[in-house]
């Protein structure tokens, strides 16, 4: 039981604490791919998919973000699919869609859920343009708002032909004091940090921000149906394929952050039903031996967070078992796990419900908050997802303001 407690500390301290130092002293003297196309070569032509429901409060600020790019116009697309939107979404698009021959609009009259919505993109848009190398496809989110050189900071990449998938840098707007947007936003940044340095070493950034990211229409894998993280599913199954995918800080776009704790846990919920859905499907990505660097990468980034709630809850109770035969180290164990765990109710009373937001307690409950999702995820994945369909998150209406 020893052994077993020791396994379960190890494996939150690694991945939490000694992978992203290891990332950190392995990338200190190494740069990012330096094959890249110039703004005055040839550049590939673009194609940007985008599955919309009730957007109306962002679609508009949406599409001018992308009218607004810097990238050769009569090389870039746009296709939105409107999964049976009930409210203005499909008015503000078709007007759009009637000034700009570039956007092109498909109304969906059944709800399907985004990867199904996706996926009838890419065949709309490969009638228009046959699958090839050179032909890029950009999957975005409604509320993932452009920066002005996104579309080439993405694009660039793709001259070196090993690369196929290329991450963006999304930047959380409209943080707040009160919820767990302030913590959310520092979660995501320390993501890309990882997921940035996992490029720089092995060229295997593993799983982009389904936000936006970018990759080789050739390479592209329709996502099943009732898979609920199609990002992460697009993006193993590049690996699978023999494809490379880094992380670009220098794609900058903006993301309105959650400030809501209940409406965090039921995203990340059906996240990590998604995630278990994804760790079955990838097995052999992962369960390797001798391992290889993606494998390393899976588990020490991905595998041991998703089993971060069996990690939690065994230490303590192990702690609990042998702190009650007189052993005092468990005794000590058991009492700061015991802390720890009584600080879930304490740091969610303290600062949602008076207002009081102090460092420790925010992140302890954002931590928390995290694992109580993926273990609702775990036995939403047990149970059997039925569907995909999915009700974003509440939207807000950020303006951004570009550097």
């Amino acid at each position: 039981m020893t052994i077993i407690y020791i396994i379960c500390i190890i494996g939150l301290l690694h991945t939490y604490i000694f992978y992203p130092i290891i990332l950190k002293v392995l990338t200190a003297s190494k740069q990012n791919n330096s094959q890249i196309y110039l703004s005055s070569d040839d550049l590939p032509s673009v194609s940007i998919l985008m599955a919309a429901y009730n957007e109306e409060l962002v679609i508009e600020q949406k599409i001018k973000s992308i009218l607004a790019a810097d990238y050769p116009s009569d090389k870039l697309n746009f296709y939105i699919g409107s999964d049976n939107s009930n409210d203005r979404t499909n008015a503000i698009v078709e007007k759009f869609a009637q000034e700009y021959p570039a956007i092109h609009f498909k109304n969906f009259k059944t709800r399907q859920g985004k990867p199904s919505i996706i996926n009838q993109l890419v065949e709309w848009t490969s009638k228009k343009t046959p699958i090839q190398a050179n032909h890029i496809f950009i999957i975005t989110d409604a509320n993932v708002m452009f920066s002005p050189q996104l579309v080439f900071e993405l694009v660039k990449h793709f001259k070196n032909p090993d690369l196929s998938l290329v991450d963006s840098n999304i930047i959380n707007v409209g943080m707040k004091k009160a919820g767990i947007s302030e913590t959310e936003n520092q979660y995501i940044k320390g993501e890309i940090q990882i997921k940035h340095r996992e490029g720089i070493l092995w060229q295997q950034t593993l799983g982009p921000l389904g936000g936006c990211f970018a990759i080789r229409s050739n390479f592209y894998a329709p996502v099943p149906s009732q898979y609920l993280v199609d990002d992460f599913y697009i993006a193993m199954s590049v690996f699978e394929q023999g494809g490379k995918a880094i992380n670009e800080p220098k794609a900058i776009c903006y993301e309105d952050v959650s400030h809501d704790i209940k409406e965090e846990i039921r995203r990340k919920t059906r996240i990590g039903a998604g995630n278990f859905q994804n760790l079955v499907r990838f097995q052999k990505l992962w369960l390797r031996f001798p391992p290889t660097s993606l494998s390393f990468v899976f588990v020490s980034h991905k595998i041991l967070r998703w089993f971060g709630f069996i990690f939690i809850i065994s230490s303590w109770f192990i702690a609990g078992f042998l702190a009650y035969f007189d052993n005092l180290s468990f005794q000590i164990l058991f009492l700061l796990e015991s802390i720890f765990l009584f600080l879930i109710p304490l740091s969610y009373f303290v600062t949602q419900s008076l207002g009081i937001h102090i460092g420790v307690l925010r992140v302890i409950t954002y931590f928390n908050a995290a694992n109580l999702a993926m273990f609702k995820g775990f036995f939403k994945y047990i149970k059997g997802v039925k569907s995909n369909v999915w009700q974003p998150t509440k939207r807000y209406t950020t303006k951004v303001k570009h550097d």
